[in-house]
């Protein structure tokens, strides 16, 4: 095995993987993984620009990374960047802090390659699982099935801060779209009023996110067979806070998380919850991160409105996501 290590920067959050890796037999062993929220596209749809105070937050996670991929002895290092920083004017700013913090270039890249990046994360296990896998977590649908006996093709929906991927495939991506509908950017585009997020927002404010995802969703079907998905796989922060919650759990628990089974009914339940809550009863809730707070309504509307759209009965929660995918990547390159 190889030891690896991956960083993604999104919209909302940079995550680190240190990982041993077997890209032949899919094999991933965690040494290493977290997730902090620094915000990096606060802002962005608005200026254009990176935040000098977003990219000290950013800067201060990476000096932290460097440290934990030292003492990991990891070979190889890859730093991919996301939506924010594709959108940003001063993004020369951002590649050149990475570049003095952690030696390597950050890549920021399309969003093409994103969906190809989170699609092999996300179904690498899935499908080395087909000759037997364990049973995971129902909520509410599923039929007790395992995870490597779901149906192909896969849609996998990567919800990130500033843009969302979709990506169908079977073994390998066979059609991918990225368009810009995320947490973050649905909620300071649409529930931002003089700098103050509206809590709880209004039905006039809901209905204009649901017209942006809609309207990203036509684009989307344009280059990707949706509707021909025969097993929904969702990854990143609101999807997997949503199994949390749904799951009552006592605190985020990233192994009960991981291919639980969350059926459409439930989503638009909690989403409904979110979408009428006060920041205070959403930052209640046990398996909340407090970066989420205000942006889990929106992104649970990015969720429901996929479902609703391509009639899936239930999502399968993945915790393995782009950052597997680049870890597979390079160790592969190794």
């Amino acid at each position: 095995m190889t030891r690896v290590a991956a960083v993604d920067c999104g919209t909302n959050s940079i995550r680190l993987l240190v990982a041993d890796v077997d890209p032949a037999t899919g094999e991933l062993v965690d040494l290493d993984r977290r997730m902090t929220i620094v915000r990096l596209g606060q802002g962005v749809d608005r200026t254009g620009r990176l935040a000098p105070e977003a990219l000290e937050r950013t800067f201060t996670a990476c000096h932290e990374y460097a440290a934990i991929i030292k003492e990991h002895g990891a070979e190889r290092l890859r730093f991919v960047a996301t939506s924010a920083s594709r959108d940003a004017e001063n993004r020369d700013e951002f590649v050149r802090g990475v570049l003095d913090i952690l030696g390597v270039e950050p890549e920021v890249i399309t969003g093409d390659l994103e969906a190809e990046f989170s699609f092999t994360g996300a179904t690498k296990e899935l499908t080395a699982q087909n000759k037997g896998g364990a049973k995971r977590p129902s909520i509410e649908g599923g039929g007790g099935r395992r995870a490597g006996d779901l149906a192909k093709p896969y849609l996998v929906v990567d919800i990130g801060g500033g843009s969302t991927e979709f990506v169908v495939g079977d073994d390998h991506v066979r059609a991918a779209r990225s368009v810009d509908i995320g947490c973050v950017r649905m909620t300071e585009r649409h529930l931002v009023r003089d700098g103050v997020v509206t809590d709880p927002p209004t039905p006039e404010q809901i209905e204009g996110i649901r017209a942006d995802i809609e309207a990203a969703l036509d684009l989307a079907e344009q280059t990707v067979p949706l509707r021909e998905a025969r097993t929904l796989v969702g990854l990143a922060g609101s999807v997997t806070t949503i199994s949390a919650i749904a799951q009552d759990l006592p605190e985020y628990d990233p192994g009960a998380i991981h291919h639980s089974r969350v059926s459409c009914d439930r989503v638009r339940e909690i989403t409904d919850r979110l979408l009428t809550s006060t920041h205070a009863e959403r930052a209640a809730i046990p398996s909340m991160h407090p970066g989420r707070v205000d942006v889990i309504g929106a992104g649970a509307l990015v969720l429901l409105s996929i479902m609703e759209r391509i009639g899936a009965s239930e999502v399968v929660v993945s915790e393995h996501d782009i950052l597997d995918g680049i870890a597979f990547k390079v160790a592969e390159e190794a």
